[in-house]
């Protein structure tokens, strides 16, 4: 079995709303952020054309920035599945600019065997089309995704993988140690 993951809420954490504040308080940029943001991680706009769309100049430091917390148990945690042998992917809804960033801040992100960016590859999470790719690029249908997102690890079961709702490392770490992987 291969071990998929989920990045932001389960290796990195969610969006520091210390940096969220500095960007804006204003609802109405919020629901512009959110409602373009699929296009964004997909890249099928570039980030100029992302903040034009929200309706702000780029604050692209700063959402980069906003998005930047890791949970090094997590990390840790990969590195011990590594180093046994198991295989371990990634995949995540993210844009180019974050993805610059992590792949130039994080050296974990060698630990996984395919690292299936949405940006990159075209598809984001629920898509069915982006488990599918993971699947294809992986050579194997025996995956376990692990998502925080329960609509993200729902449409990994649709596609055919097992799905793990990820609330805690103590929860994956005894699937982990109860499933063969």
């Amino acid at each position: 079995m291969i071990v998929l993951f989920d990045m932001f809420g389960v290796i990195a954490r969610d969006q520091s709303p210390e940096v969220m504040a500095t960007m804006s308080t204003d609802p109405d940029f919020w629901d512009a952020y959110w409602a373009h943001r699929p296009a964004y991680d997909r890249g099928d706009v570039t980030a100029q054309e992302y903040w034009a769309l929200v309706g702000h100049p780029p604050l692209v430091e700063k959402d980069v920035a906003s998005w930047s917390r890791v949970d090094y148990e997590m990390v840790a945690l990969l590195h011990e599945l590594h180093n046994a042998g198991q295989r371990i992917a990634l995949l995540s809804n993210i844009p180019e600019d974050h993805v610059r960033n992590f792949e130039r801040t994080y050296a974990w992100l060698d630990l996984f065997e395919v690292r299936a960016f949405s940006c990159r590859i075209g598809h984001a999470k629920p898509e069915r089309a982006a488990f599918e790719w993971c699947r294809d690029a992986l050579g194997d249908d025996d995956i376990l995704f692990v998502d925080d997102r329960l609509e993200n690890v729902r449409a990994a079961e649709l596609a055919g993988m097992r799905g793990h709702h990820f609330t805690g490392i103590d929860g994956l770490r005894e699937l982990l140690r109860t499933t063969h992987v």
